[in-house]
């Protein structure tokens, strides 16, 4: 086959890849050694050693419970995917592309939309659809491109959808703490994710996101396939096969038929369903999904529901183990790394947080106010990746110097809904869930990533000052 010439974009990121893949480090080396330089720079600013540590202890443990919902989103993600309807879905829609390059691009646009439905979703799908097309074997398809893709919806444009926690946030006066609710107001979707500003941000960042996909992917003379890559991209297509074979073979004991029988997950389900109807029907459906346990909780019933059998849903079940590990020991340190920022305090009892946002506060202007907050938003998201906790620390003085300078109240939400996505392009945090599934290294995919993210900053940080001088400014509603 001769020789393809490759375009910009596929060289950089060939070259970013390549050195990532011979420099770029365990995602939980990465993860402790920004617990490092948080822990330098509060001690640089003034807070005692001990106080540090003793912010790092006392937050270690705080995101235990996010951190149980994660696992749960990975594993009812990972069994609900490979139940035999979703899977026949996955499978439909992997014989849709027609070249490697279309699929990383098709991967990259079912990843954003479904993002804009469900942060989640959007992860598990998506990656479970890059296994589906990888075990193809009339496609070439270079496996770290497409799972790069798979990585979009939450990297590009999660923020700007339902699931987006500044905005459910700021739309619940009885979530708000007080002291938010009395700076802010409320903020009904209609002024964050629904005005047309946000939504054409969103369009014109899907268009951009897929296209770099597209023309950032290898041809298929340079792409490197799953197997290639020393990967087995089988095992979810043998589940239902393994299983299968099971409930053919004869058993005797009492245990063996329940395990094998509707029965026990009719009841379970059937219970189950009692609960979601009182949550859909007491709230709005999208306020009831958005909250992780109510996601977890329909999802994993769904996962009971389609795999049919306990014997088949458990098994499912222990497939999914290999995409948690990272979650389980990773994510306490950055709960270690908040409360370093928001707890380790000087004399004067200012934090690292407040003088971070202190800082670009104070350096804006009316017409500076999108891009410097853009800028401080996505460098404390690279540290503090955590949508919905982030927000709880720079509302405070984002949304009171919005006010001061007559900035619209819901945009500076879209700003930082906007900007806060940039740093996961190239933080390993998010990346873990999707990490497991595909069973790749962070390393193996923020080549492609990192092209992403270089050409994403600009355009959102225009975006975000230029449609801002469309908006009018109005003052807080309060409830």
């Amino acid at each position: 086959m001769p020789a393809q010439r490759n375009n910009m974009l596929e060289s950089t990121a060939q070259v970013v890849t390549n050195w990532a893949e011979k420099w770029f480090p365990d995602s939980y080396i990465f993860a402790a050694l920004a617990v490092v330089v948080v822990a330098m720079g509060a001690v640089i600013i003034g807070s005692p050693v001990m106080q540090v540590g003793i912010a790092f202890g006392n937050g270690y443990w705080s995101l235990i419970t996010f951190t149980m919902q994660m696992v749960m989103v990975a594993i009812s993600g990972y069994v609900l995917a490979v139940s035999p309807p979703a899977a026949a879905l996955i499978t439909w829609l992997a014989k849709l592309p027609r070249s490697g390059r279309w699929a990383a691009a098709f991967v990259a646009l079912i990843s954003i939309l479904t993002s804009l439905i469900s942060w989640a979703l959007s992860l598990i799908f998506a990656g479970l659809l890059v296994r589906a097309l990888a075990r193809r074997t009339d496609l070439r398809i270079d496996y770290r491109a497409a799972g790069a893709a798979a990585y979009l919806g939450i990297g590009a444009t999660w923020a700007l959808g339902i699931s987006s926690s500044a905005a459910q946030l700021q739309a619940n006066p009885a979530s708000l703490p007080p002291n938010l609710l009395a700076i802010t107001g409320v903020l009904p979707f209609s002024q964050t994710i629904f005005l047309p500003q946000s939504m054409l941000m969103a369009l014109i960042i899907l268009v951009a996101s897929v296209a770099i996909a597209y023309f950032s992917a290898p041809h298929d003379i340079n792409a490197r396939t799953a197997a290639e890559l020393d990967i087995d991209v089988q095992d979810d297509a043998e589940i239902t096969a393994e299983i299968n074979q099971e409930m053919a073979t004869t058993h005797n004991r009492p245990g063996d038929w329940l395990e094998r029988s509707p029965l026990v997950t009719i009841l379970i389900v059937g219970l189950g369903s009692l609960w979601l109807w009182q949550e859909f029907t007491s709230k709005h459906p999208i306020v009831a999904i958005t909250n992780l346990n109510s996601y977890n909780f329909l999802f994993l019933f769904l996962a009971m529901l389609c795999n049919w059998r306990p014997a088949r849903f458990l098994k499912a079940v222990s497939q999914s183990i290999p995409s948690i590990i990272g979650i389980l020991i990773q994510y306490p340190l950055y709960g270690g790394i908040a409360y370093i920022l928001t707890h380790a305090s000087n004399i004067d009892g200012h934090t690292l947080a407040h003088y971070i946002s202190e800082f670009f506060v104070a350096i804006s202007t009316h017409t500076t106010f999108p891009g410097v907050i853009g800028i401080y938003s996505a460098i404390l998201g690279f540290f503090v990746p955590s949508g919905g906790g982030k927000w709880i620390i720079e509302a405070p003085y984002v949304m009171q110097a919005a006010i001061d300078l007559k900035v619209h109240l819901g945009w500076a939400v879209t700003i930082y809904n906007a900007a806060e996505a940039l740093p996961n392009l190239i933080n390993p945090f998010w990346m873990l869930p999707l990490l497991g599934i595909l069973r790749l290294r962070a390393c193996d995919i923020v080549g492609y990533t990192f092209v992403q993210f270089i050409l994403h900053v600009p355009l959102v940080l225009f975006l975000l000052v230029a449609l801002a001088g469309t908006l009018t400014y109005l003052p807080p509603v309060m409830p």
